[in-house]
């Protein structure tokens, strides 16, 4: 959601984009897990979190579909991970994005992970070894904890010369963000 925000920023800012991977949900199994169990007893909350997401979504032009479930991050993480090293982050972000919140897929599958790898350009066989290896384990390890060590409590969070916003801000705030940072206007 905020792809196209940073991609903003980068253009009109002289900035330096990096992204700092968080584990939202880190306990969620593997299988994932539908929404329905997880908001059990709070489904007016999944109905308005529903709301905000696709207002959100459709406020930056983007497509949001019905999910039904949440599915683990990590290995999705881990494969972008290998997507910035490789050069081809924004691509790899665009394919999670649109797998997970579009398409509803599951983004802990190798499989699904292997196909979108495929897609942005990573080699097959790089991307097997990242999955099946666990090769980029110790990096995310590495951003989770620089994340929770900067007190990070949610998705997205701008941060920038000691200074930060959380959540879907508008352009507008972070160009706030970039101000107070001095960050240079191209």
């Amino acid at each position: 959601m905020s792809a196209g925000r940073v991609r903003k920023l980068e253009a009109e800012y002289d900035v330096t984009v990096r992204y700092t991977y968080f584990p939202l949900h880190p306990e969620t199994p593997s299988e994932g897990r539908p929404l329905a169990e997880l908001f059990a007893g709070r489904e007016a909350l999944l109905d308005d979190m529903s709301r905000r997401l696709r207002a959100l979504m459709e406020a930056e032009g983007l497509e949001y579909g019905d999910r039904t479930h949440t599915y683990n991050s990590r290995l999705a993480q881990e494969l972008a991970a290998s997507a910035d090293e490789a050069g081809v982050t924004d691509a790899m972000h665009d394919a999670l994005f649109r797998a997970y919140f579009v398409e509803g897929r599951d983004i802990s599958d190798a499989s699904v992970l292997t196909e979108l790898a495929t897609e942005v350009g990573l080699d097959p066989d790089l991307t097997r070894a990242v999955i099946e290896d666990r090769r980029n384990e110790d990096v995310i390890d590495a951003h989770w904890e620089r994340a929770l060590s900067f007190g990070i409590s949610g998705v997205p969070t701008f941060a920038a010369g000691g200074f930060g916003v959380v959540g879907a801000q508008p352009y507008e705030t972070l160009q706030l963000l970039m101000e107070r940072v001095g960050a240079p206007a191209r």
